[in-house]
């Protein structure tokens, strides 16, 4: 599979200058962010469940160790496996033993972030054996090669009609010129195609939404029917999850399923839920045979009782992603790893090393927005200040910037200095912006590149407030806001 660059500066830059990618991600906005807000206001306990939802994984990361345990026993006891992985190279090795002993050719998938984290499909090819995409969106960025742009629409940064060129490209069986102008068009062809795949595979890898420990069930939330072909329909059914989607009870599940579709895409729920509860029993009519559950820690572990531990409550609804304003304006290619938006900006650092991902934690305005529709109440602001934090503390990143936050704190520690530097630039640029408005300023070509910057008018807000704006009423809410 191809990677994209860790630099996520030029990355970003890269996304901004491609045309179709930001044609694509205009249409966002009027997709998943209007559902999500729509499907809350249907369901008028919806600010309460994320409570609810927030607490069971607050309790669970509390008690991280008694559930695995109680969990394990529970699958065991259905006739299934376990295998604890410490590392990604831990799981991709525990994933080919399984699939060599099953003599497998074929592997197919459903939709995994976690297969992604761990770059098995790339390691399974390596050894002889064929892994397929199964979601829509993954086959097609399989046949690209090119890695998810999003958590739950893999392939949400293309058009049908790169899609349709890349069916043309790929199935060469087919005539060159048949129609693939429609969207049912693509979806046949894909369906055709993967018929025959699901009929032949040796071997069905799933993610897990939820690991359930009162039954050792494995939860599967899908909008295809992808994930139910892939784990019926083959001998073999191999689960990967990370430690932190264990939760106690069956209840404890319907909960959280009862806000995840509405955050992720605006649906009550989505159209497949299934729970799938080890191998085929005896007067079973479909199932495995065989029943593997791959539980990987990679990096977790350390994550627990840190500044990030509330990131483990996470999900993977996507709607942080969904609302965020720099991931809308540049998709999730530019960030360089599996995960994007502000759920990645936290956990990559966590994943693979604060050095690598040093421009991540930069990737927000901190406007805040992931937080107020995370339906787990993640912190992300807070944890993504805490990484910009420990960058400036290790000297990673540009020193010219670093240099421009210590001036910067020196003169706002100095509040006579501070107020007399912003009054004069204020007026400066007050004067010298053309029609109220400037088309270009040094040190701020970021922003005036793809758009214009207002002139200030007016006094600075803390000049006003000083002169006398205690009086009226947008003081007096001023100062009730100080005074807290």
């Amino acid at each position: 599979m191809q990677s994209t660059s860790p630099n996520f500066t030029q990355n970003a830059k890269d996304a901004l200058q491609d045309d179709p990618l930001q044609a694509a991600l205009a249409k966002l906005t009027d997709g998943f962010p209007i559902q999500r807000l729509e499907a809350a206001a249907r369901l008028p306990e919806f600010e309460d469940l994320r409570d609810e939802a927030r607490d069971i994984k607050t309790h669970v990361l509390e008690n991280l160790d008694l559930y695995l345990e109680a969990y394990e026993k529970k699958v065991v006891e259905s006739g299934g496996h376990v295998h604890w992985c410490q590392t990604a190279e831990d799981a991709r090795e525990t994933i080919l033993k399984i699939c060599q002993n099953a003599n497998a050719k074929t592997v197919t998938k459903s939709k995994s972030m976690i297969s992604e984290e761990i770059a098995v499909n790339d390691f399974l090819e390596e050894n002889g054996i064929e892994p397929v995409e199964t979601d829509l969106g993954e086959y097609i960025i399989q046949l690209r090669d090119e890695p998810p742009s999003h958590i739950i629409a893999p392939a949400i940064h293309l058009s049908k009609e790169q899609v349709a060129d890349t069916f043309r490209d790929a199935h060469t069986d087919l005539e060159k010129d048949r129609p693939l102008d429609e969207p049912r068009a693509l979806l046949e062809e894909a369906r055709a195609k993967l018929r025959t795949k699901f009929l032949s595979a040796d071997v069905g890898l799933t993610g897990a939404n939820m690991l359930i420990a009162e039954t050792g069930t494995n939860v599967l939330v899908t909008n295809e029917g992808n994930a139910d072909l892939t784990n019926n329909l083959p001998r073999v059914h191999i689960v990967i999850a990370s430690i932190e989607k264990i939760v106690p009870t069956l209840e404890d599940a319907t909960t959280i399923l009862r806000v995840l579709a509405r955050s992720a895409t605006g649906q009550d729920i989505s159209v497949y839920t299934t729970f799938c509860t080890g191998p085929r029993q005896l007067n079973d009519l479909d199932g495995p045979e065989e029943y593997h559950v791959v539980l990987l820690d990679n990096g977790r572990t350390d994550m627990i009782g840190s500044e990030f531990h509330e990131m483990l409550r996470c999900i993977r609804c996507g709607a942080c992603l969904n609302h965020c304003p720099v991931y809308k304006s540049v998709g999730g290619h530019a960030y360089g790893w599996v995960y994007s938006g502000p759920m990645g900006a936290v956990l990559i650092p966590n994943l693979i090393g604060m050095e690598e991902a040093q421009h991540l934690p930069h990737a927000s305005t901190l406007c805040g927005k992931c937080e107020s529709v995370c339906p787990m109440r993640i912190p992300l602001p807070k944890m993504l200040r805490r990484w910009r934090e420990r960058q400036f503390k290790a000297e990673l990143g540009s020193t010219r910037a670093r240099w421009a936050l210590k001036s910067w704190v020196w003169l706002v520690k100095r509040p006579r200095i501070y107020r007399l530097a912003m009054n004069m630039s204020v007026a400066i640029l007050g004067q010298i912006g053309f029609r109220g408005r400037f088309k270009s300023l040094p040190f701020a070509k970021g922003w005036t590149s793809k758009r214009d910057l207002a002139a200030p008018t007016g006094d600075t807000f803390l000049s006003q407030y000083h002169n006398g704006a205690r009086g009226d009423q947008s003081g007096e809410l001023i100062r009730r806001g100080g005074r807290k």
